[in-house]
């Protein structure tokens, strides 16, 4: 029991080792992202907004404030990054 785990030793181990995954790519290439998928996500981007847009409305007529805001504020943040994708890409 001198440090012996499972019987088999390091340098002669009964399993190969596995090779090292790839890093992922995580996009940070300094390319622009081609126009026409930059627009193909700010209007993703509107649609969302719209809808969170129409929820702040209907939650503020239906009198529940906290929800109408929390709308509201998913509605602004998803128009900002909408057009940070056009502008930035």
């Amino acid at each position: 029991m001198s440090g012996d785990r499972g019987g088999a030793s390091a340098s002669g181990g009964s399993e190969p080792e596995a090779p090292e995954p790839e890093a992922p790519d995580r996009g940070d290439s300094p390319e622009k992202r081609p126009i026409l998928e930059r627009l193909g996500l700010a209007v993703i981007a509107l649609v969302l907004a719209g809808l969170f847009g129409g929820m702040a409305v209907a939650a503020f007529i239906g009198g529940d404030l906290f929800l109408a805001v929390m709308g509201g504020i998913g509605c602004g943040m998803t128009l900002w990054v909408g057009g940070l994708t056009l502008v930035r890409g």
